[in-house]
C-alpha cells in the first residue's frame, strides 16, 4: 500500500488515524531528532497533530530544526503552540518556519482534513471545576482569569466554523482534571482550565488531545462526555510509544 501524501483527501465515514504528540521541547543543541519518529508516525496514521510546546526556548532556530525533522512527515500536521513557543518572544517567526514547512498552525481558527474538522487554541490557566480562579481582586488576577476566558471564547468561534461530522479539538493546556492527575497538586492550577471544557461540551466533539502536563494521566472525559487524551510525549500511552494513536 502507498504511503499516505501530505495532500488530505477526503474519505468519506471511514476511520481516519490520528497520531498525536506534545511536548517535543526542540533545542537549538540539536541532539534529539524526531525524524525516524515522524516517519514511523507517518506510516501508521493519516494525520499527525502536534500539541504545543514544539521548541523549548522558543528560539527560531529550534523552530527551524523542527522543520527539518518534519520533512521525513509524509502526512498533514496539525499543530498548536504552547507556553515554551512563547519564551523568547519570537512566535511569529515560529509560526511563519512551521507554516511554511506546511503545518496547519492553529490559534483560534480550524481545518477540515479527510472529512474531520481539526481545531485549535493554546488554552491557559486558571484552575478545575468549583475552584477554579474568579475574576476578583488585584487587577494583574483579572488579567489572568480575562486571558483563560479569552482563549474559551476563541475555541468557541473556532468551533463554531466546523461544518464536518467529527471533530478533534487540539490544546496545549488541559480543559479536564483527570489528565493532569500525577503532578504535583499545588500547580494543577497552571495545568488547565475548565473553562475549555464548558466550551468543548456546548459541541459534539469526537475526541480532545493536550500536553503540557508531562507527569499527567493519559485518558480522561468532560462533564460532558467528550474523551481526552494528554498526549504529552511523557506520558505512557497505550501504543508503547511517545506518541498516541487516535481513530476519528
Amino acid at each position: 500500500m502507498p504511503e499516505p501524501s501530505k495532500s488530505a483527501k477526503p474519505n468519506g465515514n471511514a476511520l481516519i488515524k490520528v497520531a498525536a504528540m506534545a511536548d517535543l521541547h526542540v533545542q537549538e543543541d540539536a541532539q534529539t531528532s524526531y525524524r525516524d519518529l515522524f516517519g514511523e508516525m507517518s506510516r501508521e496514521a493519516d494525520i499527525l497533530v502536534l500539541p504545543g510546546d514544539l521548541t523549548n526556548l522558543g528560539k527560531p532556530r529550534e523552530a527551524e530544526l523542527l522543520a527539518e525533522d518534519l520533512r521525513a512527515c509524509s502526512i498533514p500536521v496539525v499543530a498548536v503552540l504552547g507556553n515554551h513557543d512563547y519564551e523568547s518572544g519570537c512566535v511569529e517567526q515560529i509560526a511563519e518556519t512551521l507554516r511554511r514547512a506546511g503545518v496547519h498552525l492553529l490559534d483560534g481558527q480550524a481545518v477540515e482534513l479527510n472529512d474531520v474538522g481539526f481545531v485549535g487554541v493554546k488554552g491557559f490557566v486558571g484552575g478545575f471545576g468549583p475552584r477554579m480562579l474568579g475574576s476578583f481582586g488585584e487587577p494583574a488576577i483579572k488579567a489572568m482569569v480575562a486571558e483563560s476566558v479569552n482563549e474559551a471564547m476563541r475555541l468557541e468561534n473556532a468551533m463554531r466554523q466546523v461544518r464536518a461530522k467529527r471533530t478533534l479539538v487540539i490544546l496545549h493546556y488541559a480543559p479536564v482534571l483527570e489528565t493532569v492527575a500525577g503532578e504535583p497538586p499545588e500547580i494543577f492550577p497552571f495545568l488547565g482550565s475548565s473553562r475549555l471544557a464548558e466550551t468543548i461540551d456546548r459541541f459534539k466533539v469526537s475526541a480532545v488531545v493536550h500536553g503540557h502536563a508531562h507527569r499527567g494521566s493519559y485518558e480522561g472525559q468532560t462533564p460532558g462526555g467528550a474523551r481526552v487524551f494528554n498526549v504529552a510525549k511523557h506520558v505512557t500511552k497505550p501504543t508503547g510509544r511517545p506518541y498516541a494513536l487516535l481513530e476519528i
